[in-house]
């Protein structure tokens, strides 16, 4: 799977720019905030739909003083595909795909495969739970259409849950209502642990072996799945949690409080590990994505490297690198660095500056 090109207009400070992409490595360079992160959100959106940045609208995507702006993107995959992404600011934003519009987010993955890679990534293991259940959210919709409906529907009776949570406070008389809830929120959420279950489970095999080929096989890392609730206690938790819950105003057990632990060698790695390891072992678990998604997609998906190579050492550039193999890659960087002239697949150079793409 790769890009052919892409189009953009009025895209946050791109008033108007047409890229051609090779099938190998594609560099975009320039100073900060000309303009490169903008061209790989954009890509990012025609595969999941939304920004790889948390608390992005439709609306932040339009440029200064206008009302439309429009993505559109020529992929080349088992089927060639065009992918058209039309935001207006007072709509609802317009999907399409081979000109046929898609009525239903869901219906737009897997059209193209991603995987975004940028220095936030890095702090993976000493973010919060919430980042790394973001990054089990992020590819699991990709790859399992049944995973994102069934997300969807959760946050939408977890919602309802904790307003009628907050009702209970002055008012009692619907506490039967909590049963319900707990029974539909327990179902929906099952479902979501085991597949979460799963992909970690496949995620760690890839992971594992990645991370001893950056370590040279001196490490052994470890992603283990931590659930906030088991299966078999799922409703009977929430049921046990009700003045809890009500007194909070909100529900304190399910997958939404779910993590992630990476361990090196059996230690935690965000207790205990060396800054340089907890790097690796991100490193590991991107590479690790790229690996699911090609087993699970039978194509390889699209890497996009966000000024991350910056924020690497030598060895961990050079780990980076030699993964990226013959996948189509986007790179932004501010500068052609030595590390990147060497990269020996076939690619292109684009220079970015003050939204323009030369």
């Amino acid at each position: 799977m790769y890009i052919n090109d892409i189009a953009l207009k009025n895209y946050r400070n791109i008033s108007e720019a047409y890229i051609e992409l090779s099938p190998g490595v594609n560099i975009i360079y320039g100073d900060n905030a000309q303009g490169k992160t903008n061209i790989l959100e954009s890509i990012y959106i025609c595969s999941a739909g939304r920004s790889q940045r948390s608390g992005v609208n439709d609306r932040d995507i339009i440029a200064f003083n206008r009302q439309e702006a429009h993505i559109r993107l020529n992929v080349t995959s088992a089927n060639t595909d065009r992918i058209d992404i039309h935001f207006n600011s007072s709509k609802k934003k317009f999907i399409s795909v081979n000109g046929i519009s898609i009525q239903k987010l869901g219906e737009l993955f897997g059209v193209l495969n991603t995987v975004f890679f940028g220095p936030q990534d890095l702090q993976l293991i000493q973010s919060g739970p919430g980042e790394r259940r973001r990054f089990m959210d992020m590819e699991l919709c990709q790859i399992n259409n049944i995973y994102y409906y069934n997300l969807k529907k959760y946050y939408r009776l977890l919602k309802q849950r904790n307003n009628l949570l907050k009702t209970l406070q002055k008012d009692r008389r619907q506490y039967d209502m909590l049963d319900i809830y707990d029974l539909q929120l327990s179902q929906c959420g099952i479902k979501l642990l085991q597949i979460r279950e799963n992909f970690i489970k496949e995620l760690n095999g890839f992971a594992a072996n990645m991370h001893g080929k950056i370590s040279q096989n001196s490490e052994l890392l470890s992603i283990v799945y931590k659930p906030n609730t088991k299966q078999e206690d799922y409703l009977s938790k929430l049921s046990k949690n009700h003045e809890r819950d009500i007194m909070l105003g909100s529900t304190s057990s399910g997958v939404h409080k779910d993590d992630i632990a990476f361990y090196i060698n059996g230690v935690n790695a965000r207790n205990f590990g060396s800054q340089g390891q907890q790097r690796s072992a991100c490193i590991s678990a991107k590479l690790a994505e790229i690996e699911l998604i090609t087993s699970e997609r039978g194509e390889s998906p699209v890497l996009l490297l966000d000024d991350v190579l910056s924020e690497l050492d030598g060895s961990r550039q050079k780990s980076l690198i030699n993964s990226i193999g013959d996948i189509q890659t986007v790179i932004t960087c501010t500068g052609i660095e030595d590390y990147i002239k060497d990269i020996s697949v076939k690619s292109k150079i684009f220079n970015v500056k003050n939204g323009k793409v030369l």
